[in-house]
């Protein structure tokens, strides 16, 4: 789990584990898409049974270097996490893989949500009824992924809008 500013003092711990990391305990450097990224993870178990967290087994700081090809521009991020997974299920190279991973899926999910469904331009103002949506809609897609085979999200639903019985038949009712 990435751990932002809303879980301060976590934050705080884990930072403070790793003011002088030294030497990363791995690296990745991918090139593709017009950039070049580079990452750098390092992790720790120096905070277990210091830091009040149920399960954590680990924490982590991913340094994060992307460079744009043409324009030569580079922006740096680095990011601190926990994992619930020891070093014996997971080393360093598995935590950065877990982690780009998590991100790819979130992208696929807010890509359709904002694509498909056109969430950004919802008239909904209230926090209550903007969650409803937003869950039904991650119910919509969960749905769709789950018991189709076509990978076209838009598509299954003008087809389902056309025919309700296919969503209804898709519910297993």
């Amino acid at each position: 789990m990435t751990v932002k500013g809303n879980q301060e003092l976590l934050l705080n711990d884990i930072t403070t584990c790793f003011l002088e990391p030294g030497q990363p305990h791995f690296e990745t450097s991918n090139k593709g898409h017009g950039r070049l990224e580079q990452r750098q993870i390092w992790c720790s178990e120096e905070l277990n049974g210091f830091v009040n967290f149920p399960y954590a087994a680990q924490v982590f700081r991913i340094d994060r270097e992307l460079t744009q090809i043409k324009s030569k521009k580079t922006t740096r991020e680095t990011s601190y996490g926990i994992s619930s997974l020891s070093t014996k299920k997971a080393d360093p190279a598995e935590i950065l893989s877990l982690v780009r991973g998590h991100w790819s899926i979130e992208n696929r999910l807010h890509y359709v949500r904002d694509t498909t469904f056109d969430e950004d331009r919802s008239s909904i103002r209230s926090a209550t009824g903007q969650r409803v949506m937003a869950g039904l809609r991650n119910l919509v897609i969960g749905l769709i992924r789950s018991k189709t085979l076509e990978n076209n999200t838009a598509r299954i639903l003008r087809r389902h809008a056309m025919k309700p019985h296919l969503s209804l038949a898709l519910m297993g009712l």
